[in-house]
This record gives structure tokens, sequence and C-alpha cells, in this order.
């Protein structure tokens, strides 16, 4: 049985306001980035896929992969304009695979409790992905930003990364996609494309409130005290 993950590290971070890209900013010492390759170098994960910019290809070899030595890290590609073509980009880097992790490279809090968790699943269903129930009303509005529903809140829940697959099925989905991308709405997230192209379900698995995507400023002083917390635990 082989694992691989898919780091995604190709986005600008327009929304953190600065001229580095969020994936390199430092938390506590280190990159964010760094985190989560951590948690797939330590775990059952067998190699990674890193999806970068291409003009970051250096850089992410030399200042992050080498520079931690994280072995696991076999491939650093290109990624595209948007999310689904990295992703596309990362699926085809992989020669082989059983099971694909597909994970944001700005979610740093990833553990290897949750990727436990999805493996027994994925085995299962062959498509899932990690979330956590919602914790505030939803109200769905129309153009005029009046509220035309509110759903049910014990249904609705806030999907994070990693999203896992098996290989072959997620790997035809996206082929599908990039075929029909001028005729077909571009899906947000991974498990979208699974259900747009294959109308494959897809199982939720528990993850944690705490995995969350580094995307504001205020998003790295949340981080900076999660960290803090699990020096405390450590």
């Amino acid at each position: 049985m082989k694992r691989v993950a898919i780091v995604l590290a190709a986005g600008k971070g327009s929304r953190m306001k600065s001229d580095i890209p969020k994936q390199y900013m430092e938390l506590k010492g280190y990159p964010i980035l760094y985190y989560s390759l951590k948690v797939f170098e330590d775990s059952f994960i067998d190699e990674v896929i890193l999806v970068t910019r291409e003009n970051d290809i250096t850089y992410c070899d030399k200042e992050v992969v080498n520079r931690y030595g994280f072995k696991k890290v076999k491939k650093i590609v290109a990624g595209g304009k948007e999310r689904y073509q990295s992703v596309y980009e990362g699926i085809k880097a992989i020669e082989n695979a059983d099971y694909v992790y597909i994970h944001d490279g700005a979610r740093p809090f990833l553990t290897e409790d949750i990727l436990h968790r999805l493996q027994a699943e994925v085995e299962k269903s062959h498509a899932c992905v990690v979330g956590v129930p919602v914790k505030d009303t939803i109200k769905i509005l129309n153009q005029q930003r009046f509220v035309k529903e509110t759903p049910d809140r014990n249904f609705l829940w806030q999907i994070q990364t990693p999203q896992t697959f098996s290989f072959g099925l997620i790997k035809s989905a996206y082929q599908e996609l990039i075929k029909r991308k001028d005729e077909l709405p571009i899906p947000t997230d991974d498990a979208a494309v699974v259900e747009l192209i294959k109308h494959h379900p897809i199982k939720v698995v528990e993850g944690s409130y705490t995995n969350l995507k580094i995307t504001t400023p205020e998003d790295l002083e949340i981080g900076a005290i999660i960290l803090k917390q699990y020096d405390l635990q450590s």
C-alpha cells in the first residue's frame, strides 16, 4: 500500500497583505509550510509531492526541503494559476499510489491522529475529507444581502484538508475536469471535483478546530497561541 501526500504551496496569499507568500512566513521560527511537511515526514505517508510557484521551486528545495531534511519530499513541481490546476500538476507527478492526501501548505496544525482517521475511512469509502461542525448559525443570502434561508446547523460542517481519495478515483476525476474545464463550474475543493465528475459519495471525518488555514494576519496570532499550547502539552 502506497500513500502519497500532495502539499499545495503555490498561493500568493493576497489577504495576508505581505510581500512574502503566507506559506513562507515564519511562525515561531519556522516557515508555515514547515509544520505540515514535518507531520507528513514523521507519519506513515510514503512520499510527498510539493506544489509551489515555478519561481519558488529552487527556494523551496534549498530553504525548506533540504534545510529541514524532509526526505519524503520526492518532487517539487510548479503549480497553476488556480488551485485545481495546482492539484492536477501534483497528481500528474505521482508515478503510482493507492491513496492520495491533498493538503493546504498554509494549514500547519495537521496531526497524525487526523491522518490515521482519514486512512481508516478512505480504505472503506475511497473518498473522505476532514471537517468540523460549524459553531455559528449560517444564513444564505440573496444578491441584496437579505436572508433567503437559514439551514439546519446540525447538518453543516466546515471542511478542511487533508482530503483523501483512492488514487485512481481522484486522478480520473481531475483528468475529466481539465478536459471539460470550459463547460463545467470549477469546484472549490477536491471533494467537489469527485462529486461533480464521478458522483461519488464523500465521507466526512472529524478533524480539529485547531486545524485552521493561515489566511490573514489575525490567523498568524491565533497560530502562535496554538503552538504555545502544543509546547505546553509536550
